[in-house]
């Protein structure tokens, strides 16, 4: 098998004994990861990491064998190798996401080529992706990684490597702290002990959930709970209800957990 061939799809295994929200992992190392999640989701992960390593052969390697030609020529565009490198880890975690879902779900297996990867044009959710299948897609990368979630209705994921948050995010995610350490609710109270990027990556995954990004303040994301399996309940601001209305019904799902030195946060519904 060559370097590039690494790349190629391989049906999801979870770990025995563990439930299907506990099979992701993020390990450097590891080119492709694929893994079924809670929800009737399904991730792919691609290691930013392991392609930097391999270094410009395998990417344009892997470029000609899994981009489409319009993809192909997005991926010329982009002249700074760090940028390269992390667009096509994010296509490759798309399609190889998107091929993955279809098999759980019985449709027939297709090729990474045939998976076309676009974005919102315009508007408020300009930007957001979307794929030439029957599922909704979400995408985040951090650091080493690109991390793509596929599922039968919309998906915000968003993923945060460890950092030091600057003052005026430190302020603006710890100024209910106070009032949610002092609440009866235990679930409440344990949202005080969030780390700070988990948090962070919380409001992104609700605001990625409706496509509009930072482009809506995310203050607009209220966190109130963070359960001990890992679920994070919300609550919407005025000025996000304006744009999205639906986000008061409290139909949304939310996962938020720290994995291998990660923090992840996903929303669906």
């Amino acid at each position: 098998m060559s370097t590039a061939d690494a790349l190629l799809p391989a049906p999801p295994r979870p770990r025995a004994g563990r439930p299907a929200g506990e099979t992701l992992t993020l390990d450097p190392a590891r080119p492709l990861h694929l893994a079924p999640l809670d929800g009737g989701l399904t991730a792919a992960v691609v290691s930013i990491a392991w392609l930097r390593a391999r270094g410009d052969a395998v990417r344009a390697a892997l470029e000609a064998r899994h981009l489409t030609g319009d993809e192909a020529e997005q991926a010329a565009a982009l002249h700074l190798p760090k940028r390269r490198y992390e667009w096509l880890a994010g296509r490759l975690a798309l399609k190889h996401g998107v091929l993955a879902h279809g098999r759980r779900h019985g449709r027939p297996a297709g090729r990474t080529r045939d998976i076309r990867v676009g974005a919102v044009a315009h508007g408020l959710r300009a930007g957001r992706p979307v794929v030439n299948a029957p599922v909704d897609v979400g995408l985040s990368h951090s650091g080493d990684f690109a991390v793509a979630v596929c599922g039968p209705r919309p998906v915000g994921v968003d993923l945060e490597h460890e950092r030091r948050m600057p003052p005026m995010l430190t302020d603006m995610l710890t100024a209910d702290d106070h009032r949610a350490a002092a609440h009866a609710d235990p679930d409440r109270r344990r949202l005080a002990t969030m780390p700070l990027p988990l948090r962070w990556a919380c409001k992104e995954a609700v605001l990625k959930h409706y496509g509009f990004g930072l482009r809506v303040d995310p203050r607009e994301v209220a966190l109130h709970t963070w359960r001990h399996d890992h679920g994070f309940t919300w609550r919407p601001g005025p000025g996000l209800l304006r744009h999205a209305p639906s986000a008061g019904d409290g139909r949304l799902h939310g996962r938020a957990r720290r994995i291998d030195g990660y923090f992840l946060a996903l929303v669906w519904t």
